[in-house]
């Protein structure tokens, strides 16, 4: 197991969070990987920190917008640099347990999948015990998807040679249109049920408002153009009671 995974990481104004997210990587089991950073016309300190690392390990790379474009563009901007087959997203503020890399490209090349997920467990300080781990399905189909948004962004890894186009799609929830428009065209969500992943709540982040993030749903719902009024509306509910039930009866960890 040889294959280059490229890691693609959007930043702007994380100085707080991206050694940590950087450092995540570097602890990585699997060595065989390249770090594409790229800074959104951050106005903080951001660029300093990144660069610092950057001319310590080769494998991470820093490119700079020239105007602020959102996250959406500075990941397809990390995409059309990527020499890896494989594609890793991961945000400035999440983290990854060690051996993500690892496991996750096993169960992809074992299995010939082209598009995987992980459980993943939620945090707002790296010192939180007893968190909540939001587990993996077996697999995600796209009418399974409308009505369940599990995937989380931070887990969520493509195999190249079989969705070549890859790319992140633009708007609200840009990571949820995304899953849908590659699941609407028949590819499948291997879901890997091993906690390898750690997401950051933040008050500041678009997930943290649970109201707006329904209503954001919705829109993305409303975009597709194979569901009419009454589906859109089943799904929703679907939606907002896969959300409650999620984190409801999620499992936590040891502490």
């Amino acid at each position: 197991m040889d294959d280059l995974v490229s890691i693609i990481t959007p930043a702007y104004n994380c100085s707080a969070t991206i050694a940590e997210t950087i450092e995540s990587v570097l602890h990585q089991s699997y060595s065989k990987w390249e770090l594409l950073i790229v800074d959104d016309c951050s106005s903080d300190d951001t660029v300093d920190i990144v660069s610092t690392y950057a001319q310590k390990d080769k494998r991470i790379k820093l490119i700079r917008m020239t105007q602020n474009s959102g996250s959406a563009a500075a990941r397809n901007t990390a995409i059309q640099n990527a020499n890896g087959r494989f594609i890793a997203l991961l945000d400035s503020d999440d983290l990854w347990k060690p051996k993500k890399l690892e496991c996750q490209l096993n169960f992809m090349l074992e299995n010939g999948y082209s598009f995987s997920f992980t459980a993943y467990d939620v945090f707002r300080v790296s010192s939180d015990g007893h968190r909540k781990i939001f587990e993996a399905p077996q697999k995600i189909t796209y009418y399974q998807y409308l009505s369940n948004s599990i995937i989380g962004c931070l887990t969520v890894m493509i195999d190249k040679e079989q969705i070549p186009d890859f790319h992140m799609e633009s708007g609200d929830l840009e990571d949820v249109l995304t899953w849908m428009h590659y699941l609407r065209r028949g590819y499948v969500a291997y879901g890997l049920n091993e906690n390898l992943a750690s997401y950051r709540v933040s008050t500041a982040s678009k997930s943290a408002n649970k109201i707006q993030n329904a209503l954001r749903y919705y829109q993305c719902l409303k975009q597709q153009e194979n569901i009419g009024l009454l589906k859109r509306f089943c799904c929703h509910c679907g939606y907002v009671y896969n959300a409650t039930k999620k984190r409801i009866f999620a499992k936590r960890t040891d502490g």
